[in-house]
Formats: structure tokens, C-alpha cells, sequence
């Protein structure tokens, strides 16, 4: 987890966004990042949330129900709030797989979600009527 939020932090940053603008929220687990997207979203505080986690495969099929509705929760906040939702939350078989997405470089999807969360900061603004 690490690893995706320094990715997800220095694409940030990359583009252009201060160390200080950048807020860090815990959850217990993906279950919970809709909730707190939705909340941070509703706060007015934020231009972009990026949700950032991994749910790994196990024994049983409540791996499947907690991806698609962690999912399902985000786009739901995004399209709701009209506030940009970063998706970073891998779905993996194995703890390999889920380090090997969160290492350093262009394959970081920490990196990935936080830039497609700033990309749509822009289009969004693009898209909204001006003001005045």
C-alpha cells in the first residue's frame, strides 16, 4: 500500500500540486472507500479524490463481492458529486501481484489513478458552464 500512495503522491506533485494540498484519509479496508470518498466528496474540500487500496483473491468468493462493490461505490461517488474519483484499487490474485503494481515507476497504479484524477479535474471544469 505504500507503494501506491508515493506513486499516487508524486504523480501529484509531478503535475503540479503541492505537498501541503494533498490530504491523506485511512479506511479499515475497500469496503469502506466508497463511504469515505462519498464524505470527502460531500466536504467541498477536495477537487479530486484518489482511492487507493487492493483486495486480494482468497479461498472464497467475498473477494469478487468487495472489488465490484468498492467498485461499483466509487464511480457511484464520482457520478454523483460530479468530484473526480482516481481509481487505485487493484484487484489481484496474490500479494506478488499487488507489489508488483505498487513498485516505483511507470507501471505504479497509485501514479495512475491520481493522474487520471487530475486529468478529469480539467475536463470537468471544461465541461461546466462559465460563470458570471
Amino acid at each position: 500500500m505504500n507503494g501506491l500512495l508515493a506513486g499516487a503522491r508524486a504523480a501529484a506533485v509531478k503535475s503540479g500540486v503541492a505537498l501541503r494540498d494533498i490530504t491523506t484519509i485511512d479506511v479499515p479496508g475497500a469496503f469502506e472507500l466508497p463511504l469515505a470518498a462519498a464524505a470527502a466528496a460531500h466536504s467541498g474540500r477536495f477537487d479530486a479524490i484518489v482511492a487507493l487500496g487492493a483486495v486480494i483473491r482468497g479461498e472464497t468468493d467475498h473477494y469478487e463481492h468487495i472489488a465490484r462493490e468498492a467498485s461499483a461505490g466509487l464511480a457511484a461517488v464520482a457520478r454523483e458529486t460530479g468530484v473526480p474519483v482516481g481509481f487505485g484499487l487493484l484487484t489481484v490474485e496474490d500479494e506478488a501481484q499487488a507489489v508488483a503494481r505498487s513498485r516505483k515507476g511507470p507501471g505504479n497504479k497509485g501514479a495512475e489513478a491520481a493522474r487520471a484524477a487530475l486529468a478529469m479535474v480539467h475536463v470537468v471544469r471544461s465541461l461546466q458552464a462559465p460563470r458570471g
